[in-house]
């Protein structure tokens, strides 16, 4: 997933967000933009709009980010969209940057691209979620769409930019409170409600049976499929860590025996009455970088 840039000054909400409420129109609008546009594994993406009310997120409208490849090389991103935000404010719709979308297969949304696309959105409007939509669940029959914002503890840990081990137990950051998830209320007017009495009233069911019929099969083999390649990503991650780890007991090792020839040194020159002469420069033993630990949280937070 690309980074997406957007426009916006830090604030501090008088109020922090705890419930989202997100309107028919933007659900389905998001669901026909998949459907459009996203082919097989391909995410797509875009902006939510909306208004912040006390400690509620009202999103009444979004708009995708076009697909485009390496070839347009004169596509801005954020001319786009203020353009399309200039658009909506002349046609009287709310065009305040609250967020955005994103597409996922299986719930496989965790990646570093995600958390530094919501750092950005979140450090420059803190009232910023992101909607995951997963078309896959939604396919069989009930809605999936969730909202998550960073934790507070993770946005520190990102500006610092600090993923070392230490970093992170220090911050207390682990794979469990990476995300916070914001529960969603979905609203539709009252026409639109009375519609769907109407059609639910008019809907025929031919076969009963036919509700119990949900071929699973081709899915679990997707989900077990890619819950395999996070084990195997897990497992590269901990041989790097383990190679680390024994670097730095070799470099230890290497320390140690330097002071012990140093001191050794000291003790044979103090024997030959030496000590005033010159003595040689120390050595620096220098220890190997250890690997940032965000890839292991994002990998472990991911199922």
């Amino acid at each position: 997933m690309s980074s997406r840039n957007e426009t916006g000054s830090g604030r501090t909400l008088d109020f922090p967000v705890k419930q989202i409420q997100i309107d028919g129109l933007v659900v389905l609008k998001i669901i026909k933009h998949y459907q459009e546009e996203g082919q097989g594994s391909e995410v797509v993406q875009g902006v939510l709009l909306g208004l912040v009310v006390e400690d509620r997120l009202e999103i009444t409208n979004c708009f995708p980010f076009p697909q485009h490849n390496e070839d347009d090389a004169d596509f801005d991103e954020v001319h786009y969209q203020m353009e399309m935000m200039r658009s909506l404010r002349h046609v009287n719709i709310d065009h305040l940057h609250v967020g955005w979308y994103q597409s996922t297969l299986y719930g496989s949304f965790v990646s570093r691209a995600l958390v530094d696309s919501q750092f950005s959105y979140q450090h420059a409007i803190e009232e910023s979620v992101v909607l995951i939509y997963d078309p896959v669940k939604t396919s069989q029959g009930s809605l999936c769409l969730k909202a998550y914002r960073l934790t507070p503890k993770l946005m520190e840990i990102c500006k610092e930019k600090d993923f070392s081990a230490e970093g992170l137990k220090k911050a207390s950051v682990g794979y469990e409170n990476m995300f916070e998830e914001v529960p969603i209320v979905t609203k539709n007017s009252h026409l639109i409600n009375v519609l769907l009495w109407e059609l639910e009233d008019k809907s025929t069911v031919a076969d009963e049976h036919e509700l119990l019929n949900l071929s699973s099969s081709s899915h679990m083999e997707k989900s077990l499929q890619m819950l395999m390649d996070r084990v195997d990503d897990m497992s590269q991650d901990i041989v790097k860590y383990n190679n680390y780890c024994r670097s730095l007991s070799k470099q230890q090792q290497q320390k140690h025996q330097y002071i012990q020839r140093r001191q050794q040194e000291t003790l044979r020159d103090r024997a030959r009455r030496t000590s005033s002469s010159r003595r040689r420069p120390q050595q620096e033993v220098q220890a190997p970088p250890q690997p940032p630990r965000m890839d292991t949280l994002l990998i472990a937070s991911t199922y």
